[in-house]
């Protein structure tokens, strides 16, 4: 991997060494315990090389360009190609690309570029569809004051990867993990003994540590706050019940809705003055961006 796609990746947000392991598991996966793509070594001689073009297939929001320049480079290394790859970033993550626009150029060892060719796609088409999806999101949120947030409901291995997409499609990320924000739950106040007394114990044990309050009633967010919470996940409300939640608690906590969130829903909730709109759809259930790989001759 250069030094210019791991000064991109770092730039991001993203760790190169974890962006390099995913990669590196990938190709694993495709290339088997040999690091082999027989088609490619069958039909290409190795000293053959070809420039190629990364083109959009589909109108939508691009993400992921960096992670796709450090799997042709990886691919590379792997495959002990002896010779390097050269991507040029055309578009820029976050920009909206239309159908038929070119992404980036590569050129390289035509083995190479068709070895990391379906890993490359399938994690820019992966993260440029959760960009598009988060971008729908945010531009229908767009006249209130809410964010759109993504969750924890992400593919196993790509969290780092969907969450920066959400990022670069005018998202907010929520918390990266279990580690790092304390998120009282129904089956938290349950095993507690009620939402005060599940608070006072993360609070007791984490005086540091950001709290997360889920509530479902009015009644709940109030005793929420009164015990100290000043962040709150309000779960299934209609907007009606939002609104009065908002005139109870609003100027002390932070108020997110959640709970089978709907696009078409966005305006009416985030009307309601909550902050936030949390949507595990964004990384769940987002189709991806159709982009794909063309050789071309020069």
């Amino acid at each position: 991997m250069t030094g210019e796609t791991e000064r991109m990746l770092r730039a991001a947000g993203l760790d190169p060494d974890q962006v390099r392991r995913i990669i590196e598991n990938a190709l694993v996966e495709d290339l088997g315990p040999d690091g082999l793509d027989v088609t490619s070594v069958a039909t290409i001689p190795a000293t053959q090389t070809d420039n190629a073009d990364v083109v959009a297939r589909a109108d939508g929001v691009v993400a992921g360009l960096a992670v796709a320049a450090a799997v042709f480079e990886l691919t590379a290394e792997v495959t002990r190609a002896g010779r390097t790859v050269d991507v040029t970033l055309v578009a820029q993550d976050g920009e909206r690309v239309a159908r038929g626009d070119v992404l980036a150029t590569v050129t390289g060892p035509t083995r190479v570029l068709l070895t990391a060719e379906r890993t490359a796609l399938n994690l820019l088409c992966r993260m440029s569809g959760v960009a598009t999806h988060t971008r729908a999101w945010a531009d229908a949120l767009a006249g209130s004051k809410a964010m759109v947030l993504d969750t924890r409901k992400t593919t196993p291995g790509l969290r780092a990867l969907e969450k920066y997409a959400v990022r670069a499609g005018g998202g907010t990320n929520k918390r990266m993990g279990l580690h790092d924000v304390a998120m009282v739950k129904d089956n938290h106040k349950f095993a507690a003994g009620g939402v005060a007394a599940a608070y006072r114990r993360v609070r007791e044990a984490f005086p540091d540590v950001p709290v997360q309050v889920e509530v479902d009633t009015l009644a709940e967010a109030v005793e929420a706050v009164e015990a100290g919470a000043d962040f709150l996940l309000l779960d299934n409300m209609p907007p009606t019940v939002l609104a009065e939640v908002v005139a109870a608690v609003g100027d002390r906590a932070e108020l997110e809705a959640t709970g089978g969130l709907t696009i078409a829903d966005a305006a009416a909730v985030g009307a309601t003055g909550v902050d936030f709109l949390s949507v595990g759809a964004l990384t769940h259930s987002s189709p991806i961006l159709d982009i794909a790989l063309d050789l071309r001759t020069d």
